[in-house]
């Protein structure tokens, strides 16, 4: 499943890679420019059997490839098995309590894992899917969910920083119920303002945790504790199990501390594919996921992400955390975007307002305890990120100097 918007070079790519025998796209793509011939169009779109005549061999439960949110255009996939799928809208539906007069409004693209997960949880349970083409920025789209009565959405961080400009507690969605954060870890001042908005409103504000590898879902805070837990990601969705271990491979039982994030359950993906001859790979992970996320729990058995495993450089020989950093300079300027990267000894901090810059750089310096040699502030137009609205940390290494 891939974007309507990709770059149709790397579409070309792909498809040369993977060769299917058929494609399911929007009629106004041009179809002819990938060859074959359209054999079925409805609802704006074409059934167009190719000319390829490769045919892979599929393992018996593939249901699905998704890529991963950092590997668009690459042809990098997630394989996802019908139990995967099935077995995390099952959960999704059972944590949300969702039921048939469910209405969620599209936000995110549904080749996208969070997205689908919406979709899929609520089709489970007989609800009604608002669709709807239009943008948070759109005037037609606030328009759309009040007419439509939707009873809910969900958004990424980036979601939540727009709706944050766009003066979203003074709106009046007397049918919304509830709302959905995933795709990142939010800023506290961020969770902090919507937990407090769907408390005054008697509405629910849901902070989940997921990734494509384990389907979507992983973790979730029950809404009961979006005021309590500012910054948690929660606890396991039902059906799963959370777990820590350090360096060394053993298990954490040692509230604060810090390790790689472990995942078991019946939705952790079968593994990767690269090439069409790994479509008929069994399941390589056995219900086991390491996230790449570092974590800790609370007293209470709370989890909380502190970082990424991949996303750290030296700097004078100090461990920095990218994450992390990230979220101090969006905690102390907020409203505005933020992104760091770089490379050991040079951290590349972006921002989109230059008015700022020096203040940041100074603020990182002191907080990090580091020389400011060791950071340059860049100005950029805006934050490169993908139709799900993560960060492309690859696009910015072009401005890296060093």
């Amino acid at each position: 499943m891939l974007s309507a918007d990709m770059e149709p070079s790397l579409l070309i790519s792909l498809l040369e890679l993977y060769k299917p025998s058929f494609i399911w796209m929007p009629s106004d793509k041009k179809i002819e420019s990938y060859g074959g011939e359209s054999i079925f169009d409805e609802w704006g779109y074409s059934l167009v059997k190719t000319d390829y005549d490769s045919e892979y061999l599929l393992y018996e439960d593939l249901c699905m490839l998704l890529t991963t949110s950092g590997s668009t255009g690459s042809p990098k996939f997630v394989r996802q098995s019908y139990k995967n799928v099935e077995a995390n809208a099952r959960s999704i539906a059972g944590y949300l309590k969702l039921g048939p007069d469910e209405r969620p409004v599209t936000t995110l693209p549904m080749n996208y894992t969070y997205g689908l997960s919406i979709i899929n949880s609520h089709l489970m349970v007989g609800a009604t899917i608002l669709v709807t083409d239009k943008g948070l920025m759109q005037k037609e789209f606030w328009q759309f969910i009040k007419t439509s009565e939707a009873t809910s959405f969900g958004g990424v961080p980036y979601t939540y920083e727009m709706l944050d400009k766009l003066r979203f507690y003074r709106m009046d969605l007397p049918a919304l119920r509830y709302m959905t954060q995933a795709g990142g870890k939010l800023s506290a001042d961020l969770h902090r303002k919507f937990a407090e908005y769907a408390d005054s409103h008697n509405k629910k504000f849901i902070v989940m945790y997921g990734q494509c590898e384990a389907t979507a879902r992983m973790g979730y805070l029950p809404a009961e504790y979006a005021s309590s837990k500012i910054g948690s990601m929660g606890i396991a969705i039902p059906g799963g199990k959370l777990s820590l271990i350090d360096t060394e491979g053993k298990t954490i039982s040692t509230p604060h501390s810090a390790g790689e994030l472990i995942y078991e359950g019946d939705n952790v993906t079968l593994g990767y594919a690269l090439t069409g001859d790994d479509l008929v790979l069994g399941d390589e992970r056995h219900g086991v996921l390491h996230t790449g996320d570092i974590a800790e729990f609370d007293d209470e058995g709370f989890y909380y992400i502190v970082g990424r495993k991949k996303r750290f450089l030296k700097i004078f020989g100090n461990r920095v955390n990218l994450d992390e950093t990230e979220r101090m300079i969006k905690s102390r300027f907020p409203g505005n975007e933020i992104a760091c990267a770089g490379v050991d000894d040079h951290m590349f901090i972006f921002s989109v307002n230059e008015t700022i810059n020096e203040e940041i750089r100074s603020f990182i310096s002191l907080k990090t305890g580091l020389n400011q040699s060791a950071f340059k502030v860049v100005t950029v137009e805006s934050i490169p990120k993908n139709d799900a609205g993560k960060t492309l940390y690859k696009e910015l290494e072009k401005y890296y100097d060093v």
